[in-house]
């Protein structure tokens, strides 16, 4: 088995704080988007309005996955490297992997959250089409 040092888990560290950036981004723009249309949906029961709403919950809900498995990733990469430290390379190992499984899955609920951002921009489209 591949042996593992302290600096190999610290490798994820930045790339993990630039998801982060990207992910608090997306949020904050998410968050202006719903409170903009929460005044619009008040005043217009439209339709189109509803399955913008039902779009964005379903992309908060992939962000809020996305930043909790980058997070716990991040934790078990701490976890990791500690281990390492108090000579438990195998512990440190096994916690190294959980961690890159779990940034893999958080890329990929990314992913997802991506496509589901193109579908937002498809209903508006059809919505101007149709007025």
């Amino acid at each position: 088995m591949m042996s593992l040092e302290v600096s190999t888990p610290a490798l994820l560290f930045p790339a993990i704080s630039l998801l982060f950036l990207s992910y608090t981004n997306r949020f904050l723009h998410l968050a202006a988007l719903i409170r903009t249309l929460h005044k619009d949906w008040k005043s217009n029961h439209d339709a189109a309005l509803k399955a913008q709403i039902d779009n964005l919950r379903r992309r908060l809900h992939l962000i809020r996955s996305m930043q909790l498995f980058g997070a716990v990733s991040l934790l078990l990469c701490v976890v990791s490297m500690v281990t390492i430290i108090l000579g438990s390379g195998q512990v440190g190992a096994i916690c190294f992997f959980a961690a890159l499984c779990l940034m893999g899955i958080s890329l990929a609920a990314l992913v997802a959250e991506i496509l589901l951002s193109g579908g937002a921009l498809h209903i508006m489209l059809n919505r101007m089409e149709d007025e």
